[in-house]
């Protein structure tokens, strides 16, 4: 008993220490995309911010591939230490339901955090491939030509191909979903003239719609967003059904001590307060995430939920 009273007290005095000087050394921030996606737009200033305010590096460590579940699967498998942390979203929700099989559990194997940005997707086309200037002309174009238009996604079971599973759905059109290892690829074809048309974070596409390289046809929500107020919502098109928003969240791998779960909530909260941060989320057109960890959690239980919905409706599967 005695020693099992010690062990106990060791374990204690360890999270007292894990969480007293934390951090003592560079953080790990696993982000299951590519560099350049939507992800990244939001991790790299965070990850500045963090450092700034700790004065510890918290180094993004971009592990794309399979709709974001590989690095999903590093992540939960990443010592829990308090020196390794997931930046997963909306993509990780959705994956329950289309993959037969995960070398991870989202529910059972993380502890979430925090939300830390949420944004409207937006219906994004190549303006030299696709010259419409209105999603109701480009519908009348598609319906008129059955599987001619292709969209890309972050890959099979991502929130891109989800949301252009549902938006065929909704608009009863044919258009062929091509799969990319993250959205940045999926955006640099894009960009390129590869794929005529994109479902994706306003985050990741904000930049290039202010350039010219790329044109946006619709915010999918109900009202438009202050960034980019000329932009049409759903609702202003005929879609008033077509509410995909696309978040990021952060979460530890279970086990990680109570300690440092508390102080990185901390961080965030003081990161989101910033000014290069509230700078940063105003011009991606998103939102900084004001949940306490509990509601985090419950959101988190809710979307996986609404998603297998949208996935049985859609016929979605993926066989690997």
């Amino acid at each position: 008993m005695g020693a099992v009273a010690a062990a106990g007290l060791s374990g204690w005095a360890g999270m007292a220490r894990a969480g007293g000087d934390w951090p003592a050394r560079p953080v790990n921030l696993v982000v299951p995309f590519p560099a350049g996606g939507g992800t990244d737009a939001f991790a790299r200033p965070f990850s500045s911010q963090f450092a700034k305010a700790t004065g510890k590096t918290l180094v993004v460590d971009n592990r794309g591939g399979a709709g974001g579940t590989l690095g999903a699967a590093i992540a939960a498998k990443a010592p829990a230490d308090g020196y390794n942390f997931f930046m997963g979203g909306t993509h990780h929700v959705i994956a329950p339901s289309v993959y037969p099989r995960l070398e991870y559990d989202l529910e059972r194997d993380f502890i979430p955090l925090a939300l830390l940005a949420s944004v409207p997707q937006v219906v994004v086309v190549n303006p030299r491939k696709v010259p419409h200037t209105t999603l109701q002309a480009l519908l009348t174009d598609v319906r008129a030509h059955p599987g001619k238009f292709n969209y890309a996604s972050a890959g099979p079971g991502s929130s891109h191909h989800l949301a252009g599973e549902l938006f065929k759905l909704q608009t009863h059109t044919d258009i062929t979903h091509i799969p990319y290892k993250g959205a940045g690829p999926a955006l640099q074809d894009l960009i390129a003239g590869n794929v005529d048309m994109l479902f994706d974070g306003l985050g990741s596409s904000a930049q290039h719609i202010k350039s010219g390289r790329i044109r946006a046809l619709m915010v999918a929500g109900a009202q438009r967003n202050p960034a980019f107020p000329d932009v049409p919502c759903a609702s202003e098109c005929g879609l008033p059904d077509f509410t995909v928003t696309t978040w990021y969240g952060l979460w530890a791998p279970r086990g990680t001590p109570a300690a440092v779960q508390q102080q990185m909530i901390d961080e965030v909260q003081k990161i989101g307060a910033a000014d290069d941060i509230k700078a940063a989320w105003a011009k991606n057109g998103a939102d900084y995430g004001r949940l306490s960890q509990q509601q985090f959690a419950a959101m988190i239980h809710s979307e996986i939920q609404r998603w297998a919905q949208v996935v049985k409706a859609a016929g979605v599967k993926i066989d690997s």
